[in-house]
C-alpha cells in the first residue's frame, strides 16, 4: 500500500508534483478579463455557471448569516467559540506593536503599525466546506481592526453560513473560483475592492492569486497539502491516523514518515492499510497515500532533520522535541506524540493557513501581522540634521544625486 524506501531511494519523492499551473493560468485570464472590464455583471454570470448562484444577488444579508447561526447544533456552537477564543489569543501575539528610539540627541525614530483597509478571506466549499478556514482568515483580520472584512464561498453550506453568523460578518459574498478573486482585486460596482486577498483553494483560485498579486496583496500561491512526520518510536495507530488525516484532504496530498526504525516502519505501514479499509475518506486517501506518500528508512535524526529541511513542509510532526533547534523551514510543527495535526487545523491556536510546495523556506503562516501595514516615522532636530548632513550629502554624491545632497545643506549651511 505506502511504500517503505531507503533514504537513498528518495528521488523524487521530497520534489512536488508540479500543478498544471500554466494551464490553469491560461484558463483563469480570460475569466480576469471580463470582470475588471465587466465588473458585476460578469462576476454574476461566472456565479451563475459554476456556482450555481440562484438569482442575481451575490452578497448575502446578515440577517440571513445571523439565522443561520441561531440554527446551528449547540456542540458545533460551542466548538466554535473554544477554536476562534484560542485563535484570537494566538493572533494577538503576533501583531507587531508601535515603537520608539532616540538613537541620537534629537532624532526621534519610532514605527506605526495601521490596520489593512479591507481584506477579503477565500473560503472553500467543494468536496469538503470549511467553516474552520473561515475563523482562520477572519478572526486574525479582526483582532488586527481591519475596518472592513469580507468573505466569499461558491457553495456556502450551513456550517459555513453559521460561521459567518457568529463571526459577525457583514460582507459575505456567494461566488467562489477565479471571478471571486477577481471581483476583490479590482472591485465592482457590489464588491469592495480589497487589500489583501487570503484563504486556500482550487488550482484555478492558486492561478488567480499568481496573476493578480501586485493588483492586490496575497498571502501565497497554496499547493496540495502535506505533512512530514519525524519519529523512532511511538504508537503505529498514531501515526497511520495522522498520515491519513493529511492523505484524505486530496488525491495529491502527501503524508511522509521518517525513522530510523524499521520495525516502526512497518507496524504503520501495515496500520495505514487496515485504517484505510474502515476510513469513509478511503477513496480520496488511498490515492494520496499510494502516489505521493512514503515511510523513508533514515540513518539517524541529523539525516531527517536535512530531509526535512530540504522539503520545508507545510506541517511538521516531531515525536522528539530536541530535534526542534535544527528546524529552520516548515509552515507549523507540532511537537510530541500528543499533538496531533488536527488539532492545528481547528483548535490549539495557531492558523491553518499554510505555505506549501515549499514556500515555508521563507515565510510562516498566515498572521494577524498580514493584515496590518507598519510605517517608519523620522523626526530630525536641526542639530541632528547637522550631525547627519556628512554623511548623506557624501552617500548622496557618491550616487550622483546632488539634489538630495543640496536638499539637505539647504538646511544647514549658514
Amino acid at each position: 500500500m505506502i511504500r517503505i524506501l531507503d533514504s537513498s531511494e528518495v528521488g523524487n519523492l521530497l520534489t512536488r508534483r508540479a500543478a498544471q499551473m500554466a494551464s490553469a493560468e491560461q484558463t483563469v485570464r480570460p475569466i480576469l478579463d471580463a470582470v475588471r472590464k465587466r465588473g458585476d455583471k460578469a462576476v454574476i454570470e461566472y456565479a451563475r455557471k459554476f456556482d450555481k448562484l440562484p438569482g442575481k444577488t451575490l452578497r448575502l444579508k446578515k440577517e440571513t448569516l445571523e439565522e443561520a447561526h441561531k440554527a446551528l447544533d449547540p456542540k458545533l456552537k460551542a466548538a466554535l467559540r473554544t477554536a476562534a477564543a484560542n485563535i484570537r489569543e494566538y493572533a494577538r501575539i503576533q501583531l507587531p506593536v508601535a515603537k520608539a528610539i532616540t538613537p541620537a540627541p534629537g532624532l526621534k525614530l519610532s514605527q506605526i503599525v495601521r490596520p489593512l483597509d479591507c481584506v477579503a478571506a477565500y473560503i472553500p466549499s467543494g468536496r469538503y466546506p470549511l467553516p474552520s478556514t473561515l475563523l482562520m482568515t477572519v478572526i486574525p483580520a479582526q483582532v488586527a481592526k481591519v475596518p472592513l472584512v469580507c468573505a466569499a464561498s461558491p457553495k456556502p453550506d450551513p456550517a459555513i453560513l453559521g460561521t459567518a453568523g457568529f463571526l459577525k460578518l457583514t460582507h459575505f459574498y456567494q461566488m467562489g473560483g477565479a471571478h471571486a478573486i477577481a471581483a476583490f482585486a479590482y472591485g465592482t460596482q457590489s464588491i469592495p475592492r480589497a487589500d489583501r486577498i487570503v484563504g486556500p483553494g482550487s488550482i484555478w483560485v492558486a492561478a488567480a492569486k499568481k496573476i493578480l498579486a501586485g493588483e492586490t496583496g496575497i498571502d501565497f500561491v497554496a499547493g496540495p497539502t502535506e505533512i512530514l512526520i519525524i519519529a523512532n518510536e511511538g504508537n503505529p495507530v498514531h501515526l497511520a491516523a495522522d498520515m491519513l488525516a493529511q492523505a484524505e484532504h486530496d488525491v495529491d496530498a502527501s503524508a511522509i514518515l521518517l525513522t530510523r526504525n524499521q520495525k516502526l516502519a512497518k507496524a504503520v505501514a501495515a496500520e495505514i492499510k487496515r485504517q484505510l479499509d474502515i476510513l469513509p475518506t478511503a477513496a480520496v486517501a488511498r490515492k494520496a497515500i499510494q502516489r505521493n506518500s512514503a515511510i523513508l528508512l533514515v540513518r539517524g535524526d541529523e539525516e531527517a532533520v536535512s530531509l526535512s529541511n530540504r522539503f520545508a513542509p507545510e506541517h511538521l510532526s516531531l515525536h522528539d522535541a530536541k530535534l526542534l533547534p535544527g528546524i529552520r523551514h516548515a509552515g507549523s510543527v507540532f511537537v510530541g506524540p500528543m499533538s496531533p495535526e488536527a488539532a492545528g487545523d481547528y483548535a490549539s491556536g495557531p492558523n491553518h493557513v499554510l505555505p506549501t510546495s515549499g514556500v515555508a523556506r521563507f515565510r510562516g503562516g498566515l498572521s494577524a501581522a498580514d493584515y496590518v501595514k507598519v510605517i517608519s516615522v523620522q523626526q530630525l532636530s536641526k542639530a541632528a540634521l547637522a550631525k547627519l548632513a556628512p554623511a548623506i550629502t557624501t552617500l548622496a554624491r557618491a550616487e550622483g544625486l546632488e539634489g538630495h545632497a543640496r536638499s539637505v545643506e539647504v538646511r544647514t549651511n549658514g
